[in-house]
């Protein structure tokens, strides 16, 4: 089973070796807490600078 890897930029998770969202190669299979973002519109989306919608990592080490 593949791990969900977080960007350490801007904290998207994908499956990817490279973020989805900002193309960074940055990324890290130690992260918690999760945001899901569907609308770029929400005040949480712009309070994290949401690229995409998806699943973002709260914590990224």
């Amino acid at each position: 089973m593949r791990k969900e890897r977080a960007c350490r930029k801007c904290r998207y998770i994908t499956y990817s070796n490279v973020c989805e969202a900002c193309g960074s190669k940055d990324l890290s299979e130690d992260w918690t807490g999760i945001i899901l973002i569907f609308s770029l519109d929400s005040k949480i989306a712009k309070m994290i600078n949401a690229k995409k919608p998806g699943k973002y990592a709260i914590r990224v080490r």
